[in-house]
C-alpha cells in the first residue's frame, strides 16, 4: 500500500481523537460500532425492499465450484440515494472503529496491513 493510504488512516485516527468528546467510553464506542454496522445492513435491505434497486436471492452456494463462478447473490445496481445511505453508515462505522483503535492504542493502518497479508496468504480459504 502507498504512503497516502497510511496517511489517510492516521489522519482519521487523529481527527477522531481530536474531536470525539461524547463517546469517549469504550462501552459507547463498542455499542456505536455495532449500531452503525446494523445500519449498514438495514440500508442494504431497504435498497431491496423499499427502493428495489437491489435484489438479494439467497440460495445454497456450491463451494466446489471455481472461485470465479461463485455468486454474490446480489443483483442490480445500487441507486445513488441508496448508495449515499450505505456509504454514510460505512463511514460512521469507520469513525467508531478508529475511536476504538485509539482507545486501545491500536493503529488502524497496521490492522489493515495484517488483514491484507492474511487474505493474500489464505486466498479463497480465508473463511472466518
Amino acid at each position: 500500500m502507498s504512503a497516502i493510504h497510511d496517511l489517510i488512516t492516521e489522519e482519521l485516527q487523529f481527527l477522531v481523537e481530536e474531536y470525539e468528546c461524547i463517546n469517549k467510553s469504550i462501552l459507547d464506542q463498542i455499542t456505536k460500532l455495532s449500531e452503525y454496522s446494523n445500519k449498514i445492513n438495514r440500508s442494504i435491505i431497504k435498497a431491496c425492499t423499499q427502493c428495489g434497486c437491489l435484489k438479494i436471492e439467497g440460495k445454497k452456494l456450491d463451494f466446489e465450484t471455481a472461485h470465479d463462478e461463485l455468486d454474490t447473490q446480489c443483483y442490480g445496481n445500487i441507486c445513488p440515494d441508496c448508495k449515499e445511505f450505505v456509504e454514510k453508515n460505512m463511514g460512521s462505522c469507520l469513525y467508531y472503529l478508529a475511536a476504538l483503535c485509539n482507545t486501545l492504542d491500536l493503529n488502524l493502518y497496521d490492522i489493515l496491513l495484517k488483514e491484507v497479508k492474511k487474505v493474500d496468504l489464505l486466498r479463497k480459504y480465508n473463511i472466518e
